[in-house]
Order: structure tokens, then sequence, then C-alpha cells
């Protein structure tokens, strides 16, 4: 980022007034970074934004509720704080929203499928158009477009839609809403069948470890999830391709009109199973119908959090 110290420096201006900032910095090896909560001066020191800092930090606004939080977004993540605002799971008052424009970032599946080890990282440089990684003592270099993830090359809100504070200059882009849901067509394209079939087999590689739940800044049932709730017990400890599936049903249900799109479920899937494609499937007919976007105005209400007798793409009276 180039404007990494200008960033710091609105931080540390902030910081007093506030209990943690949450960030980025460095992680286990070269090639990942990991969250950073700041509380102290030098924690600052330690900040980190480039195209490694995938995770999206607003999943951790409504467990610090009630607290005085700062966080650093990029413009996906910000989508998502605005969602939690819109739904009372945090307060504007609590929080100090630090955004600036975003390049797009690395999608690690495509670096491990092309370099195979990453058990072994020693090393890893980035220019604005590569990524050098050394594992095993052996050089790779890639080209930055080829390794981005999907979501960014489509991205339409590149810059943070809300924030008190804004570094560097804004991201030009000229997606449209259609170029984010290109990846669908080949979907909508088959049978129901095929279809079912399709997600019955990409289901049945689930672990059921439910990382993509876990990582969902907008998943807040926390202890009181159906996926392992006992009274009632919706699904059972069997690995059985049928709770699988019901799960993520359940999931991209509670999502739906809801979901930013910023793809943690999928990036924390660790058998690579594509569910952002599930969600983006239930966007786009909230789209259609409601013409509506989670994730852009705090004072709008997501349309399944509303009622009407009568919709006006809805017609069921004359079913």
């Amino acid at each position: 980022m180039k404007n990494l110290e200008d960033l710091k420096e609105q931080i540390r201006k902030a910081l007093p007034e506030l209990d943690v900032v949450i960030g980025w910095t460095d992680s286990f090896d070269p090639l990942h970074a990991t969250p950073h909560f700041m509380r102290k001066e030098e924690d600052i020191d330690k900040l980190k934004v480039d195209a490694l800092c995938v995770h999206n930090l607003a999943t951790y606004l409504p467990g610090l509720k009630g607290k005085k939080v700062g966080i650093v977004v990029k413009g996906c993540d910000s989508r998502s704080v605005v969602e939690l605002l819109q739904e009372n799971l945090i307060k504007r008052e609590d929080v100090t929203i630090f955004g600036f424009g975003c390049n797009g970032v690395v999608d690690q599946t495509k670096i491990r499928s092309i370099i195979g080890d990453v058990g072994n990282i020693e090393a890893c440089e980035l220019t604005d158009k590569e990524v050098t990684v050394t594992a095993s003592g052996e050089v790779h270099k890639l080209a930055l477009d080829e390794v981005l993830s999907d979501k960014c090359k489509t991205c339409r809100y590149p810059n943070a839609v809300l924030s008190d504070h804004f570094t560097g200059e804004e991201v030009a882009t000229t997606a449209t809403f259609e170029d984010g849901y290109k990846d669908l067509e080949e979907f909508e394209a088959k049978s129901t069948e095929e279809k079912f079939a399709y997600w019955l087999g990409e289901m049945d590689r689930c672990i059921r470890c439910y990382a993509c739940r876990n990582a969902c800044p907008m998943c807040v049932c926390r202890d009181h999830c159906v996926a392992q709730s006992r009274d009632p017990h919706w699904l059972s400890q069997e690995a059985h391709v049928r709770d699988k599936w019901m799960f993520q049903v359940i999931h991209a249900y509670h999502l739906t009109g809801r979901c930013t799109e910023c793809g943690e479920c999928q990036r924390a899937c660790p058998v690579d199973i594509p569910i952002l494609l599930f969600k983006k499937k239930f966007n786009k007919e909230i789209k259609e119908v409601f013409n509506y976007e989670a994730g852009l105005d705090p004072e709008a209400t997501p349309p399944l959090l509303t009622f009407k007798n009568e919709e006006a793409k809805i017609k069921e009276r004359d079913w």
C-alpha cells in the first residue's frame, strides 16, 4: 500500500479514543497475512496492507459489541460493516472505519495450484503486477492478475462505501452488475437435474468443519446455529451428503439479501467448494426481484426483513 504511513497516522490519532483497531499484519509465513488487533501505539508499526490481506475483519465486530472499535476495510469489507449497521448488530457511534481503495487480493488456492508445495515458503514479494514466491528453494514469479481472487476481477465496489477516514486515492472501476455474475451463466444453463447433481457432488466433499460459517461476517447466530442445535435437533452428526446439503441450503437462505459477497466462506473452505457461487445465485435473484444489493446504504432495510402485502415483481394473486 503506497499510503500505508498515512493510514498508520490516522490510526495513531484515533487510537486513544478506541479500545482496539483491527487491521492485518504478518502471519506464520511470508505468503499470508493475519488479523491484527492494535491496542497500543507500538502495535500500529506492525500494520500491513497489501494483496495478501484477504480476511474480512468485519467478522469480529459483533463479538466486540459495546466497545469502541476501529476497523480497516476494503470495499467488500465495508459493505459487511454497512450490513451489520443495517441490522443493528453494531452501533455506528462505536465503530470508526478506516477505508481505502483496494486493487484486489490474492487467491491462495490459485497460488497453491501453481507452485504446489506451500509448506515451506521462504519469501514473498509483491509489486503492482507480480507476486514472487520462494518455496523450498525455488523461485516462482506469478502474474498478479493470474492469482487475483475472481471476485476482485469484477469488483464494482473497490473503495470503502462508508468510512470515517479514507487513505489514498479512490480506485476506478468499470465493472457492472452483470460482469459480477457472468460466472453464473454456465451454471444457470444447466437443467435442474444437472444443477442438483453438481451441488450434491460438491457438498459430498464437505467435511462439516463449518469454517464457511465461522468466517462469514453475517453469520451471527453463534452458539444458536441450526447446524449444532440439540433442541431442536435439525442435523445429525452423520457425514451424509443429505445433512451437508441441508446445512448449506439453510446457510444460503439465512444470507439471502444480506450476503455482501466478500467470499470469506469460499476462502475459508479447506476443500475448495465453490460456495460463493451458491450465495451469488441468491443475490442475483434478490436484485432481480427487489432491485437491492446488500451493504450499500446504512439506512436501508434488507428486503427479506420487511413485509408488504403486494410486492411490485411478485404477482402472487396471479398464481
